[in-house]
């Protein structure tokens, strides 16, 4: 067994803290990598304190995870000793199932691994994630990260960038669309910045109207403040599609109305209670609600390539692992441009 350091949890109630354990060894499809770098996610925080199920602790978050190889396994074709390399949301699947084999391995049907807080694919072995300093991940579900981009600022992408790049790819966003994209958080602004490049019109719907300077910055070619009720009935019916990436809880029905006949409304956030929605804010303009999650391993890569080509990371701030807990602090106040970035080094 390997052993390594992290940060972990020991149950819902208690702050993360440093907390040794072991890897598996390196078998003959795996590869090994030190964690550099690490993304804070919401949910990082939302799976600490059981907001959504029950845990499984001791809990080791973090599932933006990029550095460098150390060791690979002898059946190993795709990486060697010094790639750099990442690993998102997912560390296995089944393979098996008709969702696998058409590389959406994130809705397997027979459970996938999750990066931590998951079990692996024995249903027995709980999965530990990236704040840590190193892991071992079947080659399958290791990403090549170009050395072209930001390696810190290229974290984020495993979950933020894939999660929103998957829905509007999927819906085939672009040239002609009039894109809206509510909350200009971690998943926002990456929102913000593919909707651009894939060349919709984009509008940032936020509360804030402090944030109407960074969502032109970012490429916004509109925004709107949904607190005001003038700019909201100016804005009814404008939208061919909403990226809805707010965690807290909101008003669909309110927002379903901004759209189009025959818009569509994708979740990617997620608010810990269920939010209620009217008949009537569907039926009137066949209007679709739809969800969206991470992507697949194929899809991911691709992602990753995209951004190497066009020079898109996220914005972030870097932080020591002693300050996880103001981080979350901070997180949740929506006090953060956009997403903050573990510096391993300081583990």
């Amino acid at each position: 067994m390997i052993p390594v350091k992290g940060y972990a949890a020991q149950s819902n109630t208690s702050d993360l803290a440093p907390w040794n354990f072991e890897r598996r060894e390196v078998g003959p499809h795996d590869v090994q990598f030190d964690i550099l770098y690490c993304g804070v996610c919401h949910s990082d925080l939302h799976q600490i304190k059981d907001d959504w199920f029950p845990g499984i602790f001791p809990m080791v978050p973090g599932h933006e995870i990029v550095g460098r190889v150390v060791k690979v396994g002898d059946h190993v074709k795709n990486f060697k000793v010094g790639d750099l390399a990442g690993t998102g949301c997912l560390v296995d699947s089944c393979r098996e199932c008709e969702n696998c084999k058409q590389d959406l391995e994130q809705y397997c049907l027979n459970g996938n691994s999750q990066t931590y807080n998951g079990l692996e694919q024995d249903k027995k072995t709980p999965t530990y994630g990236g704040y840590s300093n190193s892991i071992v991940v079947h080659e399958d579900f290791v990403l090549h990260i170009s050395d072209k981009l930001d390696l810190a600022a290229t974290a984020p992408l495993l979950c933020a960038g894939i999660t929103t790049y998957s829905p509007l790819r999927h819906w085939k966003v672009g040239k002609g669309h009039k894109l809206a994209v509510l909350g200009l958080g971690g998943l926002g602004h990456m929102g913000v910045k593919f909707g651009v490049a894939f060349g919709a019109e984009v509008t940032v719907l936020s509360t804030s109207p402090k944030k109407e300077a960074d969502a032109k910055k970012l490429g916004a070619h509109h925004f709107v403040v949904t607190t005001d009720p003038e700019q909201v009935k100016a804005a009814r019916g404008s939208f061919d599609f909403i990226l809805d990436t707010v965690s807290a809880e909101h008003d669909l029905n309110m927002y379903l109305s901004l759209l189009k006949t025959d818009g569509t409304m994708i979740c990617v956030g997620a608010p810990s209670e269920p939010a209620p929605v009217a008949a009537f804010s569907l039926l009137g303009g066949r209007k679709s609600l739809a969800g969206s999650g991470i992507g697949g391993l194929a899809e991911t890569q691709e992602m990753l390539d995209f951004c190497a080509e066009n020079n898109i990371v996220s914005d972030i701030e870097m932080i020591d692992i002693k300050d996880i807990h103001t981080a979350y602090e901070r997180m949740e106040k929506g006090d953060v441009r956009y997403r903050f970035v573990i510096d391993m080094a300081t583990l």
